[in-house]
């Protein structure tokens, strides 16, 4: 039941038009045996149909036919010749008032034929192409018309048919089942179909208006229409239900504004009929009396005729509809009726039909609340909402409970809907209710907070109480005084004193005069002399920095803070302007009063962090040469600050900020590069003093003053470092002789080693970007690598140190400059020759191997047993935080390439032990290894485990079999079965690597075993228990390759040995036999069901099913881990897959020899399947 998108052939058309003519307007032959009247009715009814639409549609391209003045509005634009009604209204907006102009002078001459033509419509707009029979209703006494009305399924035909009564008229529609597919023009997608519904809820407004004056009040078009479509909005067809519901519900809000505009004309009667009888009796005509209130009594009628109308379709509609299952339905339903209540307040805007909103405010689904609360918005808004005072009281709760709706767009329009409330309504809302709108400001969903910041600013910062001021400069003063005391006080209350980004953020929009006034925001941190006692406290003059920082930020960067961002988002042009222009003023402006504030706050570092981020902002390609005075006052405060501190926060920041007036691109680049350079010259000078003085013979020997001196000066060479290249200063030569001062003497106070290293590494890092940039000569690369080893080596000796921050620091130092040095080789320029490589040395490889288990890997009691107590705080916290630091620096080295992978086997032996708290470094290093190589990250793996099953045979054979360092045998084996998962579901990505792990697992058990001399099981035996873990990951073929590699160094009579010492065997065997094609896996252990293997060898054994076998208890296979199972059975490889990897099982390159390929004593028939 669906009509076309697009307009037919001229061909089909015309077939269509017969059709149409036939189904629109046919009649029912009646026979001989009915009576006069019936046989007079189907005469008419022919008659009808020889005036039908089509019919005259072919014979009124020149007349004023039914539809002859929207065709040929059509042909003229050139557009194809419609030829039905729903193709006419489908076609466009413009010929909308021609339609209905044909349609009513065609209903004017046959109202009978151009009524089945609207009925045609209603049902074509429905979807259903179908057939519409017609029958006219004349018995008033029917007593069985109404068990006539059915809608039902024919199975004789296989058509779908729905019979009911349209007063005068019983109409039958028919459509085929196959063709009802649930889809309708309604519903459809496409530019078309959204056009057309406009243009149908557009068709059903203009029939109502334009007949408003004439046939609207004849008895007979209305009744009928509301008659058909209250019937098919009744339907059990989805189609006809939302087509005619949509269609009723506007023609009942045409109806309502034709009501509305006789209540008008009524009101207006009444008062020319009162000023009339207000004339004396002289001048009084009584005939334009009587005229006036006949008016009035013809457009009362009138409007009790339209509201008897509107009641109908109340009744009849919505009230059936307004609880559909169809959300589509409610939605309409809601949408309407919040549209009544606005367009006629007298009759709908009361309390029985504010319930139904109300009501559906509940609805699951958010469409449906979003039109009621839209609706509601309109509805407070037009100062009517004294009338909606019971209304609001019931329903507030569900009004300030929906800013919680989990569909933003809900949530944004309720808190909208709930401002608009709180400005027609002053006591509706409490002070908690406020307290709890205004924190969406801190939400992370923006539009939310956008509209709840707006909320904030027209309630709490709209219209502040002023007092009197004597002029305008301190009224403006006042005015941001007593805003910014009001934003204080609320986020005093909030409690979310690190979120004064996001409120900014959300006042953005709407107090976005407010926040970008920072001569207003500045005049309050500066000294005032007429408002002396209005100045800030400590407190106030915090939140107003934090403020003005955080608006700056906005205007240079844009809302992009961090959970709130929605993706990239692409900035328009015109905001682009207004980000350049707020760029350009907060520059011009910042650049006069910032040394001013520098100055004032000279002595709080806090403050001045956040002022020394000010210049971060600027946009220096907008200033003139006529700001070089204020330039000059800005770099004096600045090098003033950094002279007076040593914290290291504020000195970043500094750094940072002088790299930003430092740009190349600004037209003073030269006055502030000189002054930048004589400010490190100054330092290095200072720092070269010093230490002549304080290293006399390689000893340090400076006292306290002196110390705290050579440590500030080389903070802050350190911290400038960092941020630009100071390399022209040769300045490593200044900490290389602190850092060789300490090793060969010591006595040098830890702090400043500390800074040495840093500064050191600093320096070879600037020095290998340079020389990476492949600008550098021979001789050159040749001493930075010298530089280099030199570091590396006096690191290596500071590995050893007494003080376990020097340790730590050499170890970080280290990592830094070894991955530098590697990303240098990746992007090393073949052009500039070939690199200068340097490759640590063995022994410093195991410094950094042992440092990190002798740093990371320690308190085992305290890590992951203990997260709960008392001893798990902040200092642990710190502590850990250390730790997962120095781990993830060690673990870049393996992922670089800087040490062997194989130095990753002792990392990979904490898996499990720490794995709360380095379990995610540890994986993705395992991950990574993984994508570097894939067989050396499993031998990795095996090492790992062999490692600690050796360990432990060497502990258990020296009787040591409590000892804390070594790992027991089931963690070994958990161990195994994590490293197993870590390969995840994609056994042919993993095929090699696992297959792999298997062959180096069975030469390591029987290594040094001969098959004939030998009777006692290998002394590794129980490896294999370990090494089952890995049996779930393989493909089948691969099962039974690896079972016969097994056989090949095992032999057939040790396989079929059932000792206690070869039950690790049996284990092994078992999981490789569960799933691959051999002999049945029953057999071999069913005779083992007394025995019991060995504590050691039991910890995670693959259990064993137990099954009633021709009634004795036998064993079946073990049963592998379920989710290798699942993996094995899962619906990722299909039949097909499976086929294509069994007919490729692993080649004897990765297994064994070409003869090996497969065994001999495998029978295909007789596989074993695990059950899942």
């Amino acid at each position: 039941m669906i009509a076309e998108p697009t307009l037919l052939s001229r061909s089909v058309q015309k077939e269509n038009s017969a059709a149409d003519a036939s189904s629109c307007a046919s009649v029912h032959h009646v026979s001989s045996e009915r009576n006069e009247n019936r046989q007079k009715t189907v005469r008419g009814k022919r008659k009808a149909r020889e005036c039908s639409e089509n019919a005259k549609r072919k014979r009124s391209k020149g007349s004023n036919g039914s539809l002859g003045r929207a065709e040929n509005d059509q042909l003229k634009n050139g557009d194809v010749e419609a030829v039905t009604l729903f193709e006419v209204v489908s076609m466009g907006r413009s010929a909308m008032q021609a339609v209905v102009d044909d349609w009513i002078d065609a209903y004017t001459i046959d109202r009978d034929t151009a009524l089945l033509d609207l009925i045609s419509f209603f049902i074509q707009c429905s979807g259903c192409r179908g057939m519409v029979t017609a029958e006219m209703f004349q018995s008033k006494q029917g007593t069985d018309i109404m068990s006539k009305m059915v809608e039902d399924l024919d199975e004789d035909t296989g058509l779908q048919y729905k019979k009911f009564l349209a007063f005068p008229w019983i109409l039958t529609v028919t459509w085929p089942l196959d063709i009802d597919s649930g889809e309708y023009p309604l519903i459809m997608s496409g530019l078309y179909w959204k056009r057309f519904r406009s243009h149908f809820c557009e068709f059903v407004s203009v029939l109502v208006a334009q007949c408003q004056n004439c046939v609207i009040f004849d008895g007979y078009l209305l009744n009928t229409l509301i008659s058909l479509l209250t019937e098919l909005s009744d339907s059990k067809v989805r189609a006809f239900r939302h087509t005619c519901t949509l269609a009723a519900v506007k023609l009942l809000g045409a109806l309502v504004n034709v009501a509305h505009s006789l209540s008008v004309g009524v009101d207006n009667s009444q008062r020319l009929y009162e000023v009339e009888m207000a004339k004396t009796p002289s001048k009084r005509a009584s005939s334009r009396l009587d005229r006036i209130q006949q008016k009035i009594t013809e457009l009362q009628d009138r409007k009790f005729e339209i509201e008897n109308m509107m009641d109908a379709i109340f009744k009849g509609v919505f009230l059936k509809r307004y609880r559909d299952v169809i959300p589509e339905i409610r939605a309409i339903c809601m949408e309407e009726l919040t549209m009544w209540m606005k367009q006629y307040s007298s009759v709908f805007l009361n309390d029985s039909y504010l319930k139904y909103v109300g009501w559906m405010m509940h609805d699951k689904q958010p469409d449906v609340r979003l039109k009621c609360v839209l609706g509601l918005q309109a509805l407070y808004q037009d100062e009517i909402s004294p009338k909606m005072d019971l209304f609001t009281i019931r329903f507030k709760e569900r009004m300030i409970s929906m800013t919680l709706d989990k569909d933003h767009e809900v949530a944004i329009q309720a808190v909208r809907l709930l401002m608009v409330i709180s400005q027609s309504c002053e006591d509706v809302l409490g002070p908690d209710d406020y307290k709890n709108i205004f924190q969406f400001v801190y939400c992370s969903h923006r539009p939310l907070a956008t509209v709840a910041g707006e909320f904030l600013y027209n309630r709490l910062l709209s219209n502040p109480e002023l007092p009197k001021s004597r002029d305008e400069q301190d009224r403006h003063r006042e005015l941001i005084l007593a805003r910014i005391q009001v934003l204080i006080r609320f986020h005093t209350e909030s409690q979310l004193h690190q979120h004064v980004l996001y409120l900014v953020d959300s006042l953005w929009d709407s107090a976005g005069v407010l926040l970008k006034d920072w001569t207003g925001l500045t005049s309050l941190l500066l000294p005032h002399t007429s408002c002396q006692e209005q100045d800030l406290s400590s407190d106030e003059g915090t939140f107003v920095i934090e403020l003005l920082l955080a608006s700056l930020r906005q205007a240079a960067e844009g809302p992009s803070l961090s959970g709130r961002g929605t993706g990239k988002k692409v900035i328009s042009a015109k905001e682009k302007k207004v980000q350049t222009d707020d760029c350009s003023k907060l520059t011009q402006h910042f650049l006069k009063v910032l040394p001013e504030l520098l100055s004032k706050y000279s002595e709080d570092a806090e403050k001045l962090i956040s002022f020394l981020r000010i210049p971060q902002y600027f946009q220096m390609d907008t200033c003139d040469q006529e700001n070089s005075q204020f330039v000059q006052s800005l770099l004096a405060e600045l090098e003033a600050v950094v002279d007076r501190h040593t914290d290291t926060g504020l000195l970043e920041t500094a750094a940072r900020s002088y790299q930003s007036i430092c740009a190349q691109d600004s037209p003073w680049y030269s006055l502030t590069r000189s002054t930048f350079d004589k400010l490190v010259q100054r330092w290095t000078q200072t720092l070269e003093t010093w230490l002549e003085e304080s290293l006399s013979d390689g000893c340090f020997t400076a006292n306290e003053d002196n110390t705290l001196e050579i440590l500030s000066t080389l903070k802050k060479l350190t911290v400038f470092n960092n941020a630009q290249d100071l390399s022209k200063w040769s300045l490593s030569e200044l900490g290389s002789r602190l850092i060789e001062a300490e090793i060969k003497h010591g006595g040098l106070p830890i702090e400043i080693t500390i800074e040495a290293l840093r500064f050191m590494c600093s320096c070879i890092l600037w020095k290998l970007n340079t020389s990476g940039e492949g600008l550098t000569s021979r001789e050159s690369a040749l001493q930075h690598r010298n530089q280099l080893r030199v570091f590396c080596e006096k690191c290596h000796r500071c590995l050893s140190h007494a003080q376990q921050l020097i340790r730590e620091q050499a170890f970080m130092c280290l990592s830094d400059v070894l991955i530098a040095h590697n990303y240098q080789l990746q992007t090393w320029d073949s052009s500039a020759g070939s690199p200068v490589l340097y490759t640590p040395d063995p022994k410093l490889q195991k410094a950094l191997l042992l440092f990190i288990l002798e740093h990371v890997f320690t308190s085992p009691e305290l890590d992951t047993h203990s997260i709960g107590e008392s001893e798990c705080g902040e200092g642990r916290l710190e502590d850990l935080h250390k730790r997962r630091n120095l781990l993830a620096a060690y673990c870049k080295l393996i992922v670089h390439g800087v040490l062997e992978m194989s130095m990753a086997a002792e990392v990979f032996k904490q898996y499990v032990k720490y794995y709360n708290d380095f379990g995610d470094i540890i994986k993705e290093t395992l991950n990574r290894t993984r994508q570097m190589d894939k067989i050396e990250s499993a031998r990795t793996l095996m090492l790992c485990l062999q490692q600690l099953y050796l360990r432990l045979k060497q502990e258990q054979d020296r009787g040591n079999t409590c000892s804390s360092r070594v790992q027991t045998y089931s963690s070994i084996k958990e161990l195994a079965r994590r490293f197993s998962l870590t390969f995840g579901w994609d056994q042919i990505k993993s095929r090699e690597s696992l297959t792999m792990i298997h062959r180096d697992g069975i030469e390591f058990v029987f290594k040094g075993f001969i098959q004939q001399s030998e009777k006692h099981s290998p002394p590794h035996t129980s490896y294999l228990t370990i090494l089952s873990e890995f049996s779930s990951k393989l493909l089948k073929p691969d099962k039974k390759t690896v079972y016969s590699y097994l056989q090949k160094f095992a032999g057939e009579q040790v396989i079929n040995n059932r000792e206690e010492s070869w039950m690790p065997l049996i284990y092994y065997r078992a999981s490789l036999m569960g799933t691959a094609e051999g002999e049945d896996a029953v057999s071999f252990i069913s005779s083992d069901t007394n025995k019991q293997p060995s504590l050691t060898n039991l910890s995670r054994s693959p259990s064993i099913k137990q099954v009633n076998l021709e009634g004795d208890q036998r064993f079946l296979s073990p049963s592998i881990e379920s989710k290798g199972n699942k993996l094995v059975k899962s619906s990722s490889m299909g039949s097909s897959e499976e086929a294509k990897v069994s007919q490729t099982p692993m080649t004897s390159s990765l297994l064994v020899d070409d003869g090996l390929r497969g065994s001999e004593d495998v029978d295909d028939d007789d596989t074993v399947d695990i059950d899942v």
